[in-house]
């Protein structure tokens, strides 16, 4: 899959959405109305590394990743546990390869937040993200009525 088939698909298939452009990452975000300045993350595609995340190495040629946080109880379904949070640029101790292709890991940098991501999804390992990114849609539903309130 490409970049642009996510974002279109989350466009089309998440209600209140839009798509904005954040620190070089693009972003769904949940915003009915743009009622908020930026809204809340619901998936961001990242197609380069950033100063304080390089563990993906997404800096190899065609490569991006997909990322978008959920609730911690389904990551501990996921992953068996929350990482700590790591240092300042640093990255989370987990055992995982966050280099892999087309496998869903815990984020580098966000694990500890519930955060997940995938590097260049291909159609079948999309159809395992749906429910994940529908679950992150809801999450963020839920933290946008806490900001507005």
């Amino acid at each position: 899959m490409e970049p642009e088939e996510i974002l279109h698909y989350c466009l089309q298939h998440l209600d209140g959405v839009v798509l904005a452009e954040n620190w070089g990452e693009r972003g769904i975000f949940y915003n009915p109305d743009n009622a908020l300045k930026k809204g809340v993350y619901v998936l961001t595609i990242k197609e380069k590394d950033g100063d304080n995340d390089k563990a993906s190495d997404i800096n190899r040629p065609g490569v991006f990743r997909v990322n978008l946080g959920i609730r911690k109880n389904t990551f501990v379904q996921l992953f068996a546990s929350i990482p700590k949070r790591p240092a300042a640029g640093g990255v989370v101790e987990i055992d995982c390869d966050f280099t892999a292709l087309d496998k869903i890991t815990p984020h580098p940098v966000y694990a500890w937040m519930g955060w997940i991501s995938v590097l260049n999804p291909s159609t079948e390992t999309f159809e395992l993200l749906k429910p994940l990114i529908d679950e992150s849609h809801a999450f963020a539903m839920e933290k946008y009525k806490k900001k507005k309130l």
